[in-house]
């Protein structure tokens, strides 16, 4: 979801912590609310881009497709997960079950939903390569600002993909409380080499962040980070740094088919499944192909 102030953005930014703490090595809508709340200590931060949660926002209402706003996208994708916070531990099914989704989804008939969005660099292949995991059991910062946030990708991850490919998920072990968004992504750089980040809550329990699945057999706090986390990358590869592809309303493709699911689950390419929500395709809805989204809109599309 677009920000529809017009902030500076962050650049060239390094957050590397002055005295790293060791970390161990890596393990091998409903329509979301556009004027997302921003305070004056955010404004020199690159905007979040949120996922509500139910009940928070209303329906897309208008200016159906995308359009593109003279950025690049990510051709490709190299993912690492952080698990952020005190109670996380290398044995939560949670890590094995995300690490998982990510071995899977490069390539898959779900991420090939987003592959007819182009920009400077080229065009979305919905390329992704799973790097491994972090785990740092400091204790975790909120996301209400990307400072943090970034600040904990830069600590933890020493060597960003220097091509800029680098999209690092972290996950902390804090509930969702009142916020209303259950995941958001944003951008910055680490030592100069830029960086896609996303954050996400802890959801177990959390019913305005729940997909709802009942045929995965996964529990419902991973099936709930699954959702979201497919969200927040196809989001990230089609627009990565904001000059990608939104609607006039600042809706990106997955904040589009939010809260919509067309098919139990989906199969990705090593045979997991999962339930995940439609992403936005503009030569679907003008071919009237794709599946409705919360307003009747026929532009989702899910790879089943």
């Amino acid at each position: 979801m677009k920000n529809k102030l017009s902030l500076p953005v962050l650049a060239g930014v390094a957050l590397i912590a002055a005295c790293e703490r060791s970390i161990p090595a890596p393990t091998s809508s409903e329509q979301p609310s556009i004027n997302a709340s921003r305070s004056s200590s955010e404004l020199n931060e690159a905007p979040k881009h949120e996922h509500a949660a139910r009940g928070f926002a209303g329906k897309v209402r208008s200016g159906a497709n995308m359009t593109w706003h003279n950025g690049a996208i990510m051709t490709n994708s190299t993912v690492k997960a952080i698990y952020w916070g005190t109670s996380w531990s290398g044995s939560d099914p949670k890590i094995a079950g995300l690490a998982s989704l990510y071995q899977g989804i490069g390539g898959s008939n779900y991420s090939l939903t987003t592959t007819e969005f182009t920009g400077t660099n080229g065009r979305v292949t919905g390329a992704a390569t799973y790097a491994g995991s972090y785990l740092d059991n400091s204790p975790a910062s909120g996301g209400a600002t990307v400072a943090p946030i970034l600040a904990e990708v830069c600590k933890v991850v020493t060597s960003p993909a220097v091509d800029g490919s680098g999209y690092y998920a972290v996950y902390t072990d804090l509930p969702r409380g009142s916020a209303g968004y259950c995941a958001w992504h944003s951008y910055g750089s680490c030592g100069g080499v830029p960086v896609q980040i996303a954050f996400f809550w802890k959801l177990d329990g959390d019913g305005g962040c729940d997909p709802q699945d009942v045929t995965t057999g996964h529990s419902q706090g991973l099936a709930a980070l699954a959702n979201v986390s497919a969200h927040e990358i196809a989001e990230a590869w089609t627009d990565p740094r904001n000059g990608g592809w939104y609607d006039r309303q600042g809706a990106e493709n997955a904040d589009k088919c939010a809260w919509t699911f067309h098919v139990p689950s989906v199969t990705l390419t090593n045979g997991t499944k999962w339930k995940f929500q439609g992403e936005w395709s503009n030569a679907a809805y003008t071919a009237g192909t794709g599946y409705p989204n919360s307003s009747g809109q026929h532009g989702c599309l899910d790879g089943h």
